[in-house]
């Protein structure tokens, strides 16, 4: 059932932490009615995103409910995706007015006694985060597949991932391979209405985690499997859930994002790491996978949107000498070069 989403970014439409509101208006774009994000009321996402077209831009839950939503999507995705106390009386309000709360923070929305009293016995609340209660610990499993797999991994987190990995299928699709997106996020879930947010799993089932979705990826008979990656092995707080997914999925190729001019990994408390040169990025990655499985990195997908056009272009030219690998922005100018690179290493 599709839902008229209102979604809610409390001020952080622009930043990186309101990824999963982002990718909503970009990739459900009739399933967005609104956007509460107070800073940037009266405004279209159009002006503030340069997408997503005539979409509204209020200031409050009450002027969102004029245009008849049935569910408020929690946009935002802060580090360590902790509810924050300021929103707890929107979202209450919210499910007064009849809309499901879709959330894809860490806190169960239920877990907060208000909340949980708000919602009594109805089934309003839709947790992306919840992981099975079976998962299982990994075997290897996912290097037996038919479908080739092909796993966005990055310099850092919020570096295009997902965004990277729902192109590059689609652009598969296009040319006529069938292709299958991947979900291990709480945003990927959004989209695709299925998978398992890997960073919400105990740590000896991460890999395990990323195995059982490789193994039901396989179940619809694609020929790629494109596993959406999270945060980075350089990372110093978000390491463990790369690799653990990196060894999971088994991957046969990877595509590296990265986001043009970044320098070090994101977070304040992060200030004092660097990231490594693209090409070292590309050795890490390459090193890592084949302590289990060899795979190459096959492409770059650099993110260019705080360039101009000149500024983009060079950034790209730039990380394909670095790397010597083929590198594009995949949202700008399109998934067509990763494909290739994928065609060419893996179906041929």
């Amino acid at each position: 059932m599709s839902r008229r989403f209102l979604v809610f970014t409390d001020g952080l439409l622009p930043d990186e932490d309101a990824k999963t509101g982002v990718a909503a208006i970009r990739y459900l774009p009739k399933q967005v009615v609104a956007v509460i994000d107070p800073p940037t009321a009266d405004a279209t996402v159009e002006q503030v995103l340069g997408f997503g077209g005539s979409i509204p831009i209020v200031a409050d839950l009450a002027q969102g409910l004029r245009y008849e939503p049935d569910a408020l999507l929690i946009g935002v995705a802060p580090a360590g995706g902790r509810l924050s106390g300021r929103w707890r009386q929107t979202f209450i309000q919210a499910l007064g007015a009849g809309l499901e709360l879709w959330s894809g923070l860490h806190d169960p929305l239920t877990a907060d006694p208000e909340i949980a009293a708000a919602v009594g016995s109805k089934k309003l609340v839709h947790e992306l985060r919840r992981v099975p209660d079976d998962l299982p610990v990994a075997t290897g499993a996912a290097a037996g597949v038919e479908a080739k797999i092909v796993l966005t991994v990055g310099t850092d987190c919020a570096v295009g991932k997902l965004t990277t990995a729902v192109e590059l299928v689609s652009e598969l699709e296009r040319q006529g391979v069938s292709a299958t997106l991947v979900p291990t996020g709480q945003t990927g879930i959004l989209l695709a209405g299925w998978g398992i947010a890997v960073d919400a799993v105990k740590s000896d089932f991460v890999a395990g985690a990323a195995e059982s979705l490789v193994l039901q990826g396989d179940q619809r008979s694609s020929e790629v499997l494109v596993v959406e990656g999270q945060g980075a092995l350089t990372h110093p707080g978000y390491s463990g859930v790369t690799l653990g997914l990196l060894h999971g999925a088994m991957p046969n190729g990877m595509i590296l994002c990265h986001e043009a001019g970044r320098r070090r990994h994101s977070g304040d408390e992060y200030g004092w790491t660097e990231l490594p040169d693209l090409d070292r990025v590309v050795q890490i990655y390459e090193e890592a996978a084949a302590w289990l499985r060899p795979a190459r990195v096959l492409a770059v997908a650099l993110d260019t949107h705080r360039l101009n056009e000149q500024e983009a272009s060079g950034a790209i030219e730039g990380a394909a000498a670095a790397t010597g690998l083929p590198t594009t922005d995949p949202v700008r100018y399109g998934a067509a070069p990763l494909v290739a690179a994928v065609r060419e290493a893996l179906i041929g």
